[in-house]
């Protein structure tokens, strides 16, 4: 008889923290759905220029952030996470990302949600972007 078998697709991605394992000894890995959501709040929080060889990767968030509140808007904002996330993260099939910008706090509050390719359920990562003193 025939069997047809299907190939579950694992993500893994190192954690960036470089934990180790207490009883392993080896490095935690992230897989599919914790392994995505680090990626999605990475590219976010990354600045363009920031990595070495890659000068169009981030998407310039944590920035605009010292700029005039009136010199951007929820709009830019999303449409800055939707490009580098459609990029930079093929895992990843956004669903929406919406952004909400207080002047008055100097913050942005985000919240992106996406389906993780090989999963079915969707996955919401909130962020809360703040100027640094």
């Amino acid at each position: 008889s025939y069997k047809s078998t299907i190939n579950q697709v694992v993500y893994k991605d190192f954690d960036t923290l470089f934990d180790i394992h207490p009883v392993t000894r080896k490095l935690n890995v992230l897989t599919n759905v914790d392994a995505v959501v680090r990626s999605v709040k990475n590219l976010v929080l990354t600045n363009k220029g920031e990595r070495p060889y890659q000068p169009f990767l981030g998407c310039d968030v944590r920035n605009r952030l010292f700029e005039l509140a009136e010199d951007f808007t929820e709009d830019e904002i999303v449409e800055n996470i939707t490009d580098v996330i459609n990029e930079y993260e093929p895992r990843a099939e956004l669903i929406d990302v919406v952004a909400d910008v207080k002047p008055d706090q100097n913050s942005v509050n985000v919240s992106i949600t996406f389906r993780v390719i090989n999963q079915t359920g969707e996955t919401t990562v909130n962020l809360l972007l703040e100027k640094v003193r």
